[in-house]
């Protein structure tokens, strides 16, 4: 909806206790209260989809009219380190999260001191520095990638000979979808990334090649009074480092996944964490597990719980929030899910026309999400669809049939 009249103290805390005292008071948020979003985006749109059926009301910050969570809830569109803004969103709100990591920290700050944040800042402050973040992993017992800290290209050719090639330079703020990201196989690759890197004007890190057999993702729910839940590992399969398909349940042995698990609930008790964290992984051939990176948010790879779980990601991450008990996170099904871009929704809403015999044969049922984006740009997040099947040889036949990721 268009950006509505700001209309100040419109929101009334629904758990019977004050608002006052902010962050550091662990409180229960019911059903009839107001949750704010810092981001609009689609994971703000599905995380207000399923608040909405619970009985909760939405209103999102984010600079993009009608951008895809202010299609479905109230929306201040004002820049994220507006301040006057999020103050605003803090008087609509009993009980403030955010959909993206990349949240004007100190905006997130002013707010944890203001109004009730129960995720904080602290989680932020983290995982928005490759560095902090690597450390903070290192410190809940989970491995990471052989890493340095480079400052200059001498740096990166002494890190480059300790650690050995090939490496990916990294920046260690933004960078996202493989942006901000330099693989290097010689002495003479690291020279001729590092002028670009350089001017990326932020600290980089530099971290060993991991020759995995496959990436991994776990999702972990936290709650402010320390329950944990873990969503079953999704296996996952970038191409031009987007995600393109995550498949549930992953083709790993029992003891991976329970150390899988294990970490996840680990690095959410040590951080901290309140709501949901997706832990990113490589599985090395040997089997050794590698944390790759955090998000404190719902993540693209749990896209499939919408459907294939008892309880979704999206609403796992309303109860985390407002510390009702976490719900059952339990597959239903197998499930595939696929990333939809910019290139695949003409193919997709031809699909959408005609009715499907493969599928039907198959066994399986494409669940369609799209996101309201206006323009469909290539390689830009349109949508997902979730293939439910009797197995993931199901989803994946069904997947490699269909003209809609063929282009």
């Amino acid at each position: 909806m268009s950006e509505p009249n700001i209309q100040p103290g419109t929101a009334k805390a629904s758990s019977g206790e004050s608002r006052e005292g902010a962050a550091g008071r662990r409180r229960t948020i019911l059903p009839g209260a107001t949750i704010g979003v810092l981001g609009g985006g689609q994971l703000g749109r599905m995380l207000a989809h399923a608040g909405s059926r619970m009985g909760y009301r939405f209103v999102a910050l984010d600079p993009t009219p009608d951008a895809p969570c202010g299609q479905t809830a109230e929306q201040i569109v004002a820049g994220y380190a507006d301040r006057e803004a999020a103050r605003e969103l803090a008087r609509r709100a009993d009980v403030i999260t955010y959909e993206f990591e990349n949240v004007d920290a100190g905006v997130a700050a002013m707010l944890e001191a203001e109004s009730y944040v129960p995720q904080g800042s602290a989680l932020l402050h983290t995982t928005q520095h490759r560095l902090r973040e690597k450390r903070a992993v290192e410190a809940a017992g989970a491995r990471v990638a052989p890493y340095a800290e480079v400052a200059s290209l001498a740096e990166l050719k002494a890190a480059s000979a300790r650690l050995g090639l090939p490496a990916v330079l990294k920046t260690a703020t933004g960078g996202y979808d493989g942006k901000g990201q330099w693989v290097l196989r010689s002495e003479a690759d690291a020279e001729a990334a590092w002028p670009e890197a350089e001017r990326a004007g932020t600290e980089l890190v530099l971290e060993k090649f991991i020759d995995f057999a496959m990436e991994i993702s776990v999702i972990a729910a936290r709650s402010p009074s320390g329950e944990v839940r873990t969503f079953p590992p999704a296996e996952n399969v970038h191409v031009d480092n987007i995600l393109h398909l995550s498949i549930v349940p992953a083709r790993i042995g029992e003891n991976v996944r329970r150390e899988a698990e294990r970490m996840a609930v680990s690095i959410a008790e040590t951080l901290g964490a309140v709501g949901l964290i997706a832990v990113e992984m490589f599985v090395a051939k040997d089997g050794e597990i590698y944390v790759n990176e955090l998000a404190p948010r719902p993540h693209n790879s749990g896209h499939y719980t919408m459907e294939a779980c008892r309880t979704s990601q999206f609403e796992q991450h309303v109860r985390a929030i407002c510390d009702l008990p976490l719900g059952d996170s339990a597959l239903l099904t197998p499930v595939v899910m696929a990333n939809i871009l910019g290139e695949h929704v003409e193919p997709l809403l031809a699909w959408m026309r005609e009715r499907d015999s493969e599928a039907e044969r198959l066994g399986v049922e494409p669940k369609v999400h799209l996101y309201g984006k206006a323009e469909a740009k290539p390689k830009r997040k349109m949508g997902h669809v979730n293939v439910l099947a009797p197995n993931v040889d199901a989803a994946l036949a069904w997947i490699a049939q269909s003209k809609i990721w063929r282009v």
